[in-house]
C-alpha cells in the first residue's frame, strides 16, 4: 500500500456564485467515502489567513516561507492505495466534487515513518 497525495492550488478552484455549498456538500461525501473504505489517512485545507514562517536548525523563526519557492496553499487529501489505479480514480471523485483538476502524487516508501 502507498500513500497519495491528491492536492489543488485555491487559483485552480473557479466556482460559480451560489454553487459553493454544493462544492462543500459533495467534497464532503467523497471524503466520507475515502473513511467508510478505509483509505482516508488526512485531509484539509492550508489557512492562508495564517502567514507561514520558516523555522531553521537552531529553532530561529523568520516569517514567510522559501522565498524561491511558490506559495503553498489550497487543499490537499492523502489516501493509502492499493495501486496508482485506484489513486487516479479517487483524484477523480475528488476533481468532480470540487469542481477542478486534481494533482496527484505518491509519497516515497520510507519503512520508519
Amino acid at each position: 500500500m502507498a500513500k497519495y497525495l491528491i492536492s489543488f492550488p485555491s487559483a485552480a478552484m473557479v466556482v460559480p456564485e451560489g454553487e459553493w455549498e454544493a462544492v462543500g456538500r459533495d467534497a464532503h461525501a467523497v471524503i466520507d467515502q475515502a473513511k467508510a473504505a478505509g483509505v482516508y489517512v488526512f485531509g484539509g485545507g492550508i489557512d492562508e489567513g495564517v502567514p507561514p514562517v520558516l523555522v531553521s536548525a537552531d529553532g530561529a523563526v523568520a516569517e514567510g516561507g522559501y522565498p524561491w519557492a511558490p506559495a503553498l496553499n489550497g487543499g490537499f487529501t492523502v489516501l493509502e492505495l492499493p495501486s496508482r489505479d485506484e489513486a487516479v480514480a479517487w483524484a477523480a471523485r475528488i476533481a468532480k466534487a470540487c469542481r477542478c483538476d486534481q494533482e496527484l502524487r505518491v509519497f516515497q516508501f520510507d519503512p520508519q515513518s
